[in-house]
């Protein structure tokens, strides 16, 4: 397998780990009445351990048994009905968003990073000569974004949902598509965007807020989270407070541990520790782009693209609100943040592209590689 994908994949999961019992440890303390402050530690070990397996597992899976059409439909059956089932459970912040069973608790949406992009690299490579035609794949495929991203834009999670928008846009505009086609998709999703701020009061004092998180009138509502990162991440200077020594995330910092654990990150390791995120998220996708231009097919390759996408821009979106280069949106940082469902689902990603990789280095003792094919016939068109 490709193991520096494996490898970068898994530290940040072990690291996500140790900066979770970090950003928790207070917290826990306080809920069990200064009787552990590992409660959260324990979980996320183990949603890591499961997580970690379930990639070694898949990446010794074909992934071509995932381009199947039952499967996709089923796949993307299963993720619509869990979507809207989340209606059925308890707003938890005022959001519909987990199913959830006794302690435990499970984030359809999540799950949707997984089948969209499968069913995407299905239809665009069945479709392949009719990549253009609007009525025989456009609309379809708009069809099937609208029906899972529906349920989840009105949970209300427009992170997510903008997440699941560039899948489909990076994802499209690879197979091959029309710019003619792309416009107009992309003008009704800004339109939907500006009436989604129009019609939801606390999207609209979030972007007011983000023009100043820390002024007076909104330090203490809208912008209070965002404020208080940038005090973190502040106070971190270069080489930080050192590991638990964080003073946000003693009951200042909201959910320390999940949406702005990058915040404790930033004041515990400093410049030092968050450039080396980054450059983990920067290598992550460099391997991913090598697996997805390297496959053996067109279904591998646009499968890759899509998962490599889906958890980039995540890390992008989650990075740039806690430093307040993006209106606050309740996102989780891929591999790091507090979180089953995420962590989890997020090493399944990885696991389909260990087996992409993996997949590319058997065509190369068999036959010529997708990326390969693709080069030679440029050269020979330019001859």
């Amino acid at each position: 397998m490709d193991r520096v994908l494996f490898a970068v994949a898994t530290g940040l999961a072990v690291f996500g780990s140790v900066m979770v019992y970090s950003a928790s440890a207070m917290m826990a303390l306080n809920e069990t009445q200064n009787q552990t402050d590992l409660i959260y530690f324990y979980k996320q070990f183990a949603f890591m351990i499961a997580g970690i397996a379930a990639m070694i597992a898949l990446s010794r899976v074909d992934y071509r048994i995932f381009q199947n059409r039952t499967l996709i439909y089923a796949g993307l059956g299963v993720t619509f009905l869990l979507v809207c089932l989340v209606y059925f459970f308890p707003a938890i912040n005022g959001a519909h968003r987990w199913i959830r069973f006794g302690g435990f608790s499970f984030q359809p949406s999540e799950l949707a990073k997984i089948t969209l992009p499968l069913f995407l690299a299905y239809f665009f490579t069945r479709n392949e000569s009719r990549i253009g035609d609007l009525k025989s794949t456009v609309l379809p495929c708009i069809a099937v974004m609208a029906l899972i991203c529906a349920p989840v834009l009105f949970g209300p999670d427009l992170g997510t949902t903008l997440v699941l928008a560039a899948i489909f846009g990076v994802m499209y505009f690879t197979a091959g598509a029309r710019m003619i086609h792309l416009a107009p998709v992309a003008a009704v999703a800004v339109l939907g965007l500006i009436a989604m701020l129009i019609f939801a009061p606390f999207r609209m004092r979030r972007l007011i807020a983000f023009l100043d998180p820390c002024d007076k009138e909104h330090a203490a509502d809208a912008g209070y989270q965002v404020c208080q990162a940038l005090y973190a991440v502040g106070s971190g200077g270069i080489l930080g407070e050192g590991f638990a020594r964080g003073q946000q995330k003693l009951f200042y910092l909201p959910y320390p541990y999940s949406d702005f654990i990058f915040a404790v990150v930033g004041e515990e390791l400093g410049l030092i520790g968050t450039l080396a995120v980054v450059l983990a998220f920067a290598v992550f996708l460099w391997r991913g782009a090598r697996a997805a231009l390297n496959a053996p097919d067109r279904f591998g390759s646009l499968l890759a693209i899509g998962l490599v996408t889906g958890i980039i821009v995540q890390a992008l979106f989650n990075i740039s609100v806690v430093i307040s280069i993006l209106p606050a949106k309740g996102i989780p940082l891929p591999f790091i943040s507090y979180g089953g469902s995420s962590v989890v689902i997020t090493m399944i990603a990885v696991g389909l592209l260990l087996s992409i990789s993996r997949a590319e280095e058997t065509a190369e003792n068999g036959s010529l590689t997708a990326g390969t094919v693709h080069r030679r016939k440029a050269r020979a068109a330019a001859r």
